[in-house]
């Protein structure tokens, strides 16, 4: 896998793809494993908490309850209490979801070290901060979504026979778990950063196209909005960074991908020029002066007949 730590940028071209070559494999198996992490993780999330119970007869109103405090009655469980009883009934399948999601945290690290380190070899301009964000957002995002999903089951298996609404509420909203969702939330605002970052720089620098380019930045909103919750975006936008590193772009990778050095991409102006025939170049014929006109007749017939009356 691709180091931990971003080492100094190479000097060189040479050495910058000697050092892409040799850890190409490991940022595309990173990137693919990634999106088939994060993809299965929300599904499965989503699936599970399909399942929960949604009957009205969990729920209790306020009503009913006054009504069996009076009668001295146990006052029956809530919709709350049932469905936390489900999820510790149903542990493998709340906890599954939540682990992929945050292995799939920890490997987005490895496609954006490497992608900062190509961008950094080519542009001075990419700064340190997008690795160090991509670093922080990587392990918290993915330590938060394992401690979440882990103390979820945990809590739930281990609510009292006699717990209340009130008691399976608490139960999800303190201790670990509000750590852990803190965590992922930090995580996921360092990750989107990182994604801005790296996606703008490596567009500027050529190795991502404009469309990779702007739809990795857009991968970064997903991680602070709610625009994104399956994860389809950024699985779609992984396993395409995933052929392009390995260099199995349909239409071959950028030239900068091969060079070693900055190939930004054209502008608007300048693939215009480029689709025009070769001898439609707009150039200006040479103006021509314009003819002095003719001398007049009747003025030089005038001055003859002045010279002949002299004589």
């Amino acid at each position: 896998m691709v180091t931990p730590t971003a080492p100094p940028p190479p000097q060189t071209p040479s050495d910058a793809l000697a050092w892409e070559s040799a850890n190409r494999r490991n940022a595309a198996l990173a990137a693919w494993a990634a999106a088939a992490l994060t993809l299965a993780g929300a599904i499965l999330t989503a699936l599970a908490f399909g399942s929960l119970p949604k009957g009205d007869a969990t729920v209790v109103s306020i009503t009913d309850a006054l009504g069996h405090l009076a009668a001295g009655t146990p006052i029956p469980p809530g919709r709350a209490v049932e469905q936390l009883r489900y999820i510790g009934d149903h542990g493998l399948q709340f906890a599954i979801g939540p682990v992929l999601t945050g292995l799939g945290g920890f490997a987005l690290y490895g496609v954006l070290a490497f992608l900062y380190r190509a961008t950094r070899a080519r542009s001075t301009q990419m700064s340190q901060a997008a690795i160090v964000a991509a670093a922080i957002g990587a392990v918290a995002y993915g330590v938060g979504s394992l401690v979440v999903g882990l103390f979820r089951v945990l809590e739930a298996t281990g609510l009292p026979a006699d717990a209340t609404n009130s008691d399976a509420v608490d139960a999800l909203s303190g201790g670990p778990l509000l750590v852990g969702t803190f965590a992922q939330f930090l995580g996921g605002f360092a990750l989107g950063f990182a994604f801005v970052l790296i996606g703008l720089g490596a567009m500027r620098a050529g190795l991502l196209t404009r469309f990779m380019g702007v739809l990795g930045i857009i991968v970064g909103a997903t991680f602070v909005l709610p625009l994104d919750q399956q994860g389809i975006i950024r699985s779609f936008w992984l396993v395409a960074v995933g052929a392009l590193i390995a260099g199995r772009w349909p239409n071959g990778v950028p030239p900068a991908w091969l060079s070693g050095r900055a190939e930004p991409w054209p502008s608007a102006r300048d693939l215009q020029q480029q689709r025009r025939p070769r001898g439609e170049a707009s150039r200006e014929l040479p103006r021509t002066p314009a003819p002095a006109p003719p001398p007049d007749d009747s003025l030089s017939q005038g001055r003859r007949r002045k010279r002949r009356k002299r004589r």
